[in-house]
């Protein structure tokens, strides 16, 4: 069995460019402190190296690459020539998957908290006015005590069908949503490899509905993920701030 290798962050040195392939450098701190007697590692570099036709569908760039946060898996080698190879470990990665960005992520709920107070300060000048208007026609209001009701109704059922069409649809089956983040991935799952092909099929559906095909399962106590490791790919790559589930509850 080869053995499976996972890492995550950014490249430490500048995208080269080969025939069929490119390679970049990464590295991992070491384990904080070793068994006794032995000495304790500090950094680990890696040389990582991808297939052109992979890479090319992240949508990294040479620049872009030195400051995304990405997710290789793959297997070590020892047969890259040393000139290609000046990590202390090569790579070959079967999948690689650019991770959230955590300032990304803070912008747009910073740009969501902004949008609702500019909504709470419109509907507060909404209802102001309308006592105004209370106030300058009492006689109306009086002459005509149901006429507001009437007029009201249609605009109640509006407010009411754009709320559910705002609504996110979610897959057959999903009994709740959680976030995205609150999701804990098993160390076994890590070193597995989705298929490539598989998950590019999910990752092109989320693009022509807006939802997974399907929900992820978990434990509903501890939220730790029991199924559908590919789809929780995909919800990273397609930057999903949340994802639909069924729960399996601990025995």
């Amino acid at each position: 069995m080869p053995h499976k290798m996972t890492l995550t962050g950014s490249a430490t040195g500048p995208l080269r460019e080969y025939d069929r392939y490119v390679a970049f450098d990464m590295r991992e701190k070491g384990s904080p402190a070793a068994p006794k007697g032995l000495k304790k590692s500090t950094f680990i570099s890696y040389t990582v190296f991808v297939a052109k036709k992979a890479f090319n569908k992240t949508g990294l760039t040479k620049k872009s690459i030195m400051h995304e946060k990405i997710l290789i898996q793959g297997e070590p080698t020892l047969d890259i020539p040393i000139d290609e190879c000046p990590g202390e470990i090569g790579i070959i990665c079967f999948q690689i998957t650019v991770l959230p960005n955590k300032n990304d992520k803070e912008a747009n709920d910073s740009k969501d908290k902004k949008e609702a107070k500019q909504e709470a300060s419109k509907a507060q000048q909404e209802v102001a006015a309308t006592k105004q208007e209370e106030k300058q026609e009492p006689v109306a209001k009086e002459a005509k005590p149901a006429q507001p009701e009437v007029n009201e109704t249609p605009v109640q059922k509006k407010k009411a069908a754009q709320s559910k069409q705002q609504q996110p649809i979610q897959p057959k089956g999903t009994k709740d949503v959680v976030s995205f983040d609150d999701i804990i991935v098993p160390e076994a799952f890590l070193k597995t490899r989705p298929n490539p092909v598989k998950t590019e099929e999910v990752i092109e559906f989320v693009k022509r509905t807006g939802h997974l095909d399907k929900p992820l399962t978990i434990e509903k106590e501890t939220k730790v993920l029991k199924d559908g490791y590919r789809r929780y790919i995909v919800a990273k790559t397609m930057k999903m701030d949340n994802v639909p589930v069924v729960y399996e509850h601990q025995k």
